[in-house]
């Protein structure tokens, strides 16, 4: 007998086991396993045949069923899983985890109880044990007398890799063609019930069963796609479970694709067509002209087709033609040397095709000489004219603006003596800052020579030409202003926390001799503040609290003590009405206190020495203590 520590409803139960029921592994595997210097996760199964068990409460292991009798009152499921480190476990039911409450309880050795199990309790309760090196997980039944239970899942599981597939009946199955597929179907019930499988709601034979509920289908092919149903049916009724099998196959390359046949015949004799391949293939063009780019692919369930140029999303103008298998190049002059591809994806795989668009190129030509850049002096140049050729005809320069540029020899040009001219310096800084200044700068007649040098001649020779430039300017006429403030108002504005009521002034602009200008003269002065926060005496207050009072018991639940709290003014120490200190948290006036058991005393006499036993938080406790009672 395994001895159940909790008590329910008033009742102790426990579990008893016979001779043919055996533990995997076994009890001194777990010993043994405590000494195991690493060591997966494994759950002790208890192997038994489905039972109903009509105990207050039923005490059961992993790898039964329990069926609930009306009586039954509370169930403990038991896991114990050795490995190292030690496992955590979990629970979880149908697939979903367990949310714990009042009736559904994890016990401190990790066992799952429920209490007062009604109808929604039933299902298949899984036991995961994980750490660090892996997990192990195993189900038990918890079913009525009636018709079957099957463990299902709704999970959709892809496979893409693995030779072969386990899941549990009404998972979405997505699998690689030749893969074997089994598909668990787990029954629980009493009386023990029949399973039957259907495809496509057609029975089918017994060629496909395997042991316990699995159905096996072999190196799956298209064909075998359906809607795979497993019935459980016994005297009490019948209930089905549904997995439906989708055969997925990689993207392959095709060598035609019809749909870039009639979209060119449509397109017009100027327009280019090229497939993709994955080894790649390449297409020479004229610039400016439109370019079909077919990417021929087959996949189940149809690829999705993503265009990329030179490795990145498209960005230049183009067109997706035929569900996006056909990429169309608008301008294909947008295009410079680059690699198109296409990426087709499926949930099987993924396959990238590409093609190389070799474009005519445009030219650059310097055969012509540009106007010269200066009349006179030592700088004027000639610049070769560039044109933009192609196959030996000039085209928009535009078309060249992609390609370098040739170096360009610049040839001297008008290299004489300049006319004589005013020449004049950069102001110097104003006088003053404001109310009015004078800037000066220097002005002279020079003439600049074909060496590059600059001779001074006379002002007449200059005046002749143009007129003298002014040497003398007014500078900063504006008034001086500054801002000038008022002094501060009084401070205003409701107390809800230190700093947050507000005082205003008012700012005003003026000249240096106080008149008063408008604002927008000192709008390049940095402007003081007209409002700031500011502390009212009303502020000033804060919760004062008195000692506590005696509790009013030493022990139980009822104690309780209180205590004076009282709003007061900071300086005065003086109450004021609670309301000025809202803005403060207030400090509770009474609490719980001596909350402990109250001892049950006996009292012994042998001799004249008195005794006193009891009991306090589970372990005895003894003191000599006077002829008065404990």
């Amino acid at each position: 007998e395994y001895p159940l520590h909790r008590h329910v409803s008033g009742f102790t139960s426990s579990l008893r086991t016979s001779s043919a029921e055996a533990f995997l592994p076994t009890a001194v595997d777990l010993a043994n396993g405590l000494h195991r210097p690493h060591q997966k996760p494994a759950i002790l199964r208890k192997i038994s045949a489905a039972q109903q068990l009509s105990a207050s409460e039923v005490v059961t292991h992993l790898g039964q069923t329990v069926v609930l009798a009306s009586g039954t009152l509370s169930v403990l499921l038991h896991c114990e899983a050795v490995g190292n480190p030690k496992p955590t476990i979990s629970w979880a039911k149908n697939g979903e985890e367990v949310k714990y409450n009042d009736r559904l309880l994890l016990q401190p050795d990790d066992s799952l109880q429920i209490l007062a199990p009604v109808e929604a309790d039933v299902g298949f309760y899984a036991c995961n044990a994980s750490n660090a090196l892996g997990s192990d997980s195993v189900s038990i039944a918890v079913t009525l007398a009636g018709k079957p239970l099957i463990k299902a899942s709704r999970a959709t599981v892809i496979n893409t890799e693995s030779s072969a597939v386990t899941v549990d009946i009404g998972s979405t199955v997505k699998t690689i063609q030749r893969a074997n597929v089994t598909i668990s179907c787990q029954v629980a019930g009493v009386p023990e019930a029949e399973v039957t499988w259907f495809k496509n709601k057609v029975k089918l034979s017994s060629a496909h069963h395997l042991h316990d509920g699995l159905l096996l289908i072999a190196n799956v092919s298209l064909s075998d796609e359906g809607l795979y149903s497993c019935k459980a049916a016994n005297l009490r009724g019948e209930v089905t479970e549904s997995s439906q099998l989708l055969v997925l196959e990689p993207p392959r390359p095709l060598t035609y694709l019809e749909d870039l046949t009639a979209v060119l015949s449509s397109a017009g004799t100027s327009t280019r067509s090229v497939l993709t391949s994955p080894s790649g293939t390449k297409m020479t063009v004229s610039p400016g002209i439109s370019a079909l780019i077919g990417c021929a692919v087959d996949g189940h369930p149809t690829p999705n087709i993503t265009w990329l140029y030179s490795g990145e999303p498209l960005s230049l103008q183009h067109r997706l033609l035929a569900s996006g298998r056909i990429l169309q190049i608008l301008n294909i002059s947008d295009a410079p040397d680059g690699e198109f591809s296409c990426l087709a994806q499926n949930e099987a795989g993924s396959l990238t095709q590409k093609t190389s668009l070799a474009v005519q190129e445009y030219q650059w030509s310097v055969d012509k000489l540009m106007a010269c850049s200066a009349s006179c002096g030592h700088k004027g140049v000639q610049l070769p004219q560039l044109r933009c050729l192609l196959d030996g005809a000039e085209v928009n320069i535009s078309h060249c603006r992609e390609k370098p540029k040739p170096a360009l020899q610049p040839i001297a040009c008008n290299r004489r003596d300049c006319p004589s001219r005013w020449m004049v310096t950069s102001w110097s800084p104003c006088t003053r800052s404001c109310s009015g200044g004078i800037q000066v700068r220097r002005v002279t007649c020079q003439r600049l020579t074909a060496k590059g040098s600059s001779a001074p001649v006379s002002n007449e020779a200059c005046a002749q030409v143009s007129k003298r430039p002014v040497d003398t300017q007014n500078c900063n006429r504006q008034p001086c202003v500054e801002w000038v403030a008022s002094s501060w108002g009084q401070c205003n504005g409701p107390c809800i926390g230190p700093r947050l009521a507000v005082q205003h002034r008012q700012i005003f602009c003026q000249t240096k001799d106080g008149t008063s200008v408008s604002l927008d003269q000192c709008s390049a002065l940095p402007r003081p503040l007209s409002t700031q926060n500011c502390w009212t005496d009303v502020c000033g207050v804060h919760w004062r609290v008195s000692l506590w009072t005696v509790c009013t018991a030493t022990c139980g639940n009822y104690g309780f003590q209180s205590r004076r709290v009282d709003c007061v003014h900071v300086r005065t120490n003086k109450p004021v009405l609670e309301h000025h200190c809202t803005w403060r948290p207030r400090p509770a006036n009474w609490q719980r206190c001596n909350i402990t058991p109250c001892e049950n005393s006996t009292l012994l006499r042998g001799g004249e020495a008195v005794r006193c036993m009891g009991r306090k938080q589970g372990r005895a406790i003894s003191q000599k203590c006077s002829t008065e009672p404990c």
